[in-house]
């Protein structure tokens, strides 16, 4: 006997759960299937970045994210040639960065055991079912759905999905069974990581540090030093050679060698609780989408450390791809919308793995530089905010197509990020970021655009809600988008601009607008 799902997801980890979250927000129950026997145990990614934590507000998710962050006073980042100096570089110094013109977001520090955690819980709460040690054997496409096979202690199993999300980690199976090959960088090097228990309360004080390392006594030539959830745990790594080294070679006395060099420290007392290798690389897939198999997160691109966007990342291809899926399974979009899966993201994650490749080299590996490597994009702003969508959106005469904008200097023209603006109401203050995330929304101080969009979302049967601004909910809005307040502008369910009108204009454009953007 077969069961049914609208959507499989294959992997919990972050892309994965957070797909599973959002769909949930949008009314759309998933079934989540992961090999392993539980969200993960180790530190890993951690920080959440504002457009996350946006992203995370609509679900009601970032309170927990800042209560699972360390109790700090600042962030330390230096490279350096160990965590005792000398320093090369300080690029931040106690402090987090506030971006407070673009958002009303916050942004946190939990680790991506601890998000994994509050990501799944949130799933079950909005009608997901996750599986763990469960693990998809094989797999088919037509026309009308996908058929899975899933194993688990219990036996094998069918199940039918209209949708199939791989998220499934950076070698992902899914993605070579689709035939989908890979792009970039490749391997840039490979690590061995410890997770070590020492007092560093001398060292590093009441900080969350991340030091990357660049000193030939090291293994490879390279280390890193990150903090963990508890004060006196921490991530160590040296880099080494796969083709002639393996975990083997760094017993304990070694390791300890290592640790004490990266830490600066020749008399550490050092508990090393764990170990591992991983691969550094820069990877991205050749589509992000196959008939109806979509890939988000590492298995769609995996990229270096340097950066902390990849984790990050991953959260948003699960907010950006969620609504879209549901927007077809309940019939209000067209098949077609899916293909914008492949034309907006996979522009994004080249750009930001591209650009933590390029701080991999100038942060750890400065030795693979190239003449011509150009240096990466410093604004955090940009790559957060900064970048647009180009696919489900309604393009203005003489559109350039460019990836990125800067947020500070908003246009309000399709593709783009809907600016944060703050508004004044009777309940108080809000912005108008918070107005989003949930449907289309219409932005407007007209009467009858207000009508206009009440009309189309009967007529189309869309989810479609009207902000009528300028009355009780007053700000300068208009400018920043772009209008004037006879205008209207029409965001996208994760707050992207898909439309505006710049005047007064005919209802049967918006119709218009919302057919062409969901594929009608």
């Amino acid at each position: 006997m077969s069961e049914r799902t609208p959507v499989l997801i294959v992997g919990a980890g972050l892309a994965g759960l957070s797909t599973a979250v959002f769909l949930g927000l949008h009314g759309t129950p998933s079934l989540v299937v992961e090999r392993h026997p539980s969200t993960s145990t180790q530190p890993k990614a951690r920080g959440q970045q504002h457009h996350v934590m946006e992203a995370l507000g609509y679900v009601g998710l970032a309170e927990a994210m800042v209560e699972a962050s360390p109790r700090t006073t600042g962030f330390r980042l230096r490279i350096a040639e160990s965590a005792s100096g000398p320093v090369l570089r300080e690029i931040l110094h106690d402090t987090f960065l506030q971006l407070d013109d673009i958002t009303p977001a916050r942004s946190a520090d939990a680790s991506q055991a601890s998000a994994e955690r509050a990501l799944a819980a949130r799933a079950r709460e909005l009608g997901a079912e996750i599986r763990f040690s469960t693990t998809l054997e094989s797999f088919e496409q037509s026309e009308s759905g996908v058929r899975a096979t899933l194993s688990d202690a219990s036996g094998t199993r069918t199940v039918l999905a209209d949708y199939l999300v791989a998220a499934d980690g950076h070698r992902s199976p899914v993605r070579e069974r689709l035939g989908i090959g890979t792009h970039g960088r490749g391997a840039l090097g490979h690590s061995i990581l410890w997770l070590i228990r020492a007092d560093l309360t001398h060292l590093v004080g009441d900080r969350q540090v991340l030091y990357n390392l660049q000193n030939p006594e090291l293994s490879g030539g390279t280390g890193v030093l990150v903090s963990t959830d508890h004060r006196d745990q921490f991530v160590a790594g040296v880099g080494y050679d796969p083709e002639t080294q393996a975990l083997a070679d760094f017993p304990a006395d070694r390791a300890v060698e290592q640790i004490r060099l990266i830490t600066g420290l020749p008399d550490l007392e050092v508990e090393i609780l764990d170990a591992d290798t991983t691969e550094i690389g820069m990877h991205v897939a050749d589509r992000f989408s196959s008939g109806r198999a979509h890939l988000v997160g590492d298995a769609a691109h995996t990229m270096p450390p340097q950066g902390g966007l990849g984790g990050n990342t991953a959260v948003m291809d699960g907010f950006y791809l969620a609504w879209k899926l549901a927007a077809v399974l309940r019939g209000e979009a067209g098949p077609g919308l899916l293909d914008s899966h492949d034309t907006e993201r996979r522009p994004v994650g080249e750009l930001i793995a591209e650009n933590q490749y390029k701080n991999a080299i100038e942060r750890s590996m400065p030795h693979l530089k190239r003449p011509d490597d150009t240096p990466p994009i410093e604004d955090p702003g940009m790559l957060l905010f900064g970048y647009r969508h180009n696919g489900a959106v309604v393009p203005e005469p003489g559109e350039d197509g460019e990836l990125l904008e800067d947020p500070t200097e908003p246009t309000g023209r399709p593709g783009s990020r809907a600016p944060h603006v703050r508004l004044t109401t009777s309940d108080g203050e809000l912005s108008t970021i918070d107005l989003f995330g949930r449907e289309f929304v219409l932005l407007t101080e007209s009467e009858a655009w207000a009508k206009a969009a009440e009309q189309a979302a009967a007529d189309l049967g869309v989810r479609l809600r009207a902000h009528l601004l300028g009355g009780e909910m007053t700000g300068d809005w208009a400018a920043k988008y772009g209008v004037t307040t006879d205008g209207a502008v029409l965001v996208r369910p994760d707050r992207f601009i898909a439309w505006r009108s710049p005047g007064a204009g005919d209802g049967r454009d918006l119709a218009a607008a919302l057919r062409t953007v969901l594929c009608r």
